[in-house]
C-alpha cells in the first residue's frame, strides 16, 4: 500500500470514528448501473481494505443472467475467479436512511495480479480519463437527470399511473416547469433534498419536466468521476425516498406511453489542466478549433455508440421525433430540438450538451463514451457539419432504432475498441445481446390483446 493510499485510509477511518458507523455498505456499479457488493461490520472493513466478489458479478444481465459461451468467456473465466475490490477513500458517504450509523464507500475492481479490471465501469471512465490528463486537458461535466415519480406497482403487466399528491388527485396533464407541480410532493423533495445534503451531493436545480410526474434535477459542474459517483449515489437516493413515500421514482428511458421519456443530459466543457483556461473558447472569446472538433467527434461516433446511451430495448422508445428527445447529432446554438446543443454562455463557460443520453444509462459509461468520441474528435480534428438554425426534427433520422442495431455498430466500431478497451466492449456487447434474447422470448400485452382472438 503507497504512502497516499495510508493517508487517504487514516482520513477515512477518522471520518469513520466522528460519525460512529457501526456498518459499511462495500458497493460497485456494474455495467447496467446497479450497486454491487456487500454490508460488512465496521471492524471488518478496516480490517480487510476491501473485498472479493466473482468476476461475474460485474457483467451480468438486468435480470441477473449472464452469458455461458461466445468471447465473453474469453474475458470472464467461468471457473468463477474472485476479483479485489478496493475502496476509493473519496467516496465515503453516510447513509442518511440508515437505522444505525453506516457508510456507503464506492471500490474499485482489480485482478488478483493487481491489474484494473477493464470492462468495469469505474475502470472503463478513469482509462478515457487518463487520455485527457496525458494531453493537459480536464473535461468538465454537469449531468441534468430526468426521472418519473409515480404509484406504487407490483404489478409489471399493469402500466404506471402518477402518483396522488397532496391535492388528492394525480396530474391530469403536464405540468412543465410548474411551481405548484413540484409542490404536490413537498414531503418526498424535503427528504430528497436532505439525504443529499448529508451524502454531500452537489445538486443544483429541481424542476417539473414535461411529463406526468416528471422531474429533473441538475448537477453543478465538476470533475467527471466525482459527477459519475454522484449520479450512481443520487439514483439510489431518490429511489430509497420515494419508496418512504409509498410512491417509486424510476429512471426507466421511457416508462409511460404517449408521455415524453426520461433523458440524462451531459455538458461539457473543457479545462487547460495549467491554466485552467476553457480551451473551447480562444483568446477572442469565440469558439475554438478544438470546440468544433470535440462537435465532429460527437457526430462521427455517438451514432456508434448509442447502446450505451440507450442500453435497453425501452430506451428507443424514448428517441422519437417532437417528444423532447432527439434523431440525429445535428448541432445548434440555444435549439433543443438538435442532439447536441451548444447553451447561451460566457466564453469561460462554453460547453455541449450531449442529448442522447437516456436515464437508464450507466453514468460511468455515458460520461466515458460521450468524453472518448470528443477526444477522437480532438485528436483527429474532425469538422463538424454546418450549425443546424432550424426544426431538426425536419431533419434524417440518423441514430439507430434498435438496440440490436446499436450492437452491430459498437461491435465493429475499432476506435472504441481501442480507447473503452476490447475486454469492455465484448463483454458489454454480450450482456446486451443476452438481455436482448431474454426479452425476445417475453409474450407482451399487445400480443395478447391483439392476436389472441384474431388471428
Amino acid at each position: 500500500m503507497s504512502k497516499r493510499e495510508q493517508m487517504q485510509y487514516a482520513e477515512m477511518d477518522n471520518w469513520l470514528n466522528e460519525r460512529h458507523v457501526t456498518e459499511v455498505e462495500c458497493l460497485v456499479p456494474d455495467l447496467t448501473g446497479i450497486a454491487r457488493g456487500k454490508i460488512v461490520p465496521r471492524e471488518k472493513f478496516v480490517e480487510d481494505r476491501g473485498m472479493r466478489l466473482p468476476e461475474v458479478v460485474l457483467g451480468m444481465t438486468v435480470t441477473g443472467n449472464f452469458p455461458d459461451s461466445g468471447p465473453y468467456c474469453d474475458v470472464i473465466n467461468m471457473i468463477d475467479l474472485d476479483l479485489v475490490l478496493k475502496p476509493d477513500a473519496s467516496t465515503v458517504r453516510i447513509v442518511p436512511w440508515a437505522a444505525d450509523p453506516t457508510a456507503v464507500v464506492i471500490h474499485d475492481c482489480f485482478h488478483s495480479d493487481g491489474k484494473l479490471v477493464q470492462y468495469a465501469a469505474r475502470s472503463v471512465l478513469r482509462r478515457v480519463l487518463d487520455l485527457y490528463k496525458k494531453q493537459g486537458w480536464n473535461p468538465m461535466v454537469a449531468p441534468e437527470l430526468e426521472f418519473y415519480i409515480v404509484e406504487r406497482n407490483t404489478d409489471p403487466d399493469l402500466p404506471l399511473q402518477p402518483p396522488i399528491g397532496r391535492s388528492g388527485r394525480p396530474e391530469s396533464g403536464r405540468q412543465a416547469y410548474s411551481i405548484d407541480a413540484v409542490n404536490e410532493f413537498d414531503p418526498l423533495f424535503e427528504d430528497i433534498y436532505d439525504y443529499c445534503k448529508a451524502q454531500e451531493l452537489d445538486i443544483d436545480t429541481l424542476i417539473h419536466e414535461a411529463g406526468r410526474g416528471q422531474m429533473e434535477i441538475n448537477f453543478l459542474h465538476g470533475n467527471a468521476l466525482e459527477l459519475a459517483d454522484s449520479v450512481f449515489i443520487f439514483k439510489r437516493t431518490v429511489r430509497e425516498a420515494a419508496m418512504r413515500h409509498n410512491m417509486y421514482a424510476t429512471f426507466m428511458a421511457k416508462p409511460m406511453a404517449n408521455q415524453p421519456g426520461s433523458a440524462m443530459h451531459i455538458h461539457t466543457s473543457m479545462l487547460d489542466s495549467e491554466s485552467g483556461a476553457n480551451i473551447f473558447s480562444d483568446k477572442n472569446g469565440e469558439a475554438s478549433k478544438q470546440f468544433q472538433y470535440f462537435i465532429g467527434g460527437l457526430q462521427r461516433y455517438l451514432p456508434e455508440t448509442m447502446a450505451i446511451f440507450a442500453p435497453y430495448v425501452n430506451s428507443y422508445r424514448r428517441l422519437v421525433k417532437n417528444m423532447a428527445a432527439p434523431i440525429n447529432v445535428c448541432w445548434g446554438n440555444d435549439n433543443r430540438t438538435v442532439g447536441l446543443r451548444v447553451p447561451n454562455s460566457t466564453p469561460d463557460a462554453r460547453r455541449i450538451e450531449n442529448r442522447l443520453v437516456g436515464a437508464d444509462a450507466n453514468i460511468y459509461l455515458a460520461l466515458a463514451a460521450t468524453l472518448a468520441c470528443g477526444y477522437l474528435g480532438m485528436m483527429d480534428k474532425i469538422k463538424p457539419t454546418s450549425e443546424t438554425r432550424g426544426n431538426a426534427y425536419v431533419k434524417e433520422h440518423i441514430l439507430p432504432r434498435t438496440l440490436r442495431e446499436s450492437l452491430d455498430r459498437i461491435i465493429v466500431c475499432k476506435e472504441m475498441h481501442d480507447i473503452l478497451s476490447k475486454d469492455f466492449v465484448t463483454v458489454f456487447a454480450a450482456v446486451k445481446e443476452w438481455e436482448l434474447g431474454e426479452f425476445s422470448a417475453v409474450i407482451s400485452p399487445w400480443e395478447r390483446q391483439h392476436l389472441l382472438l384474431n388471428v
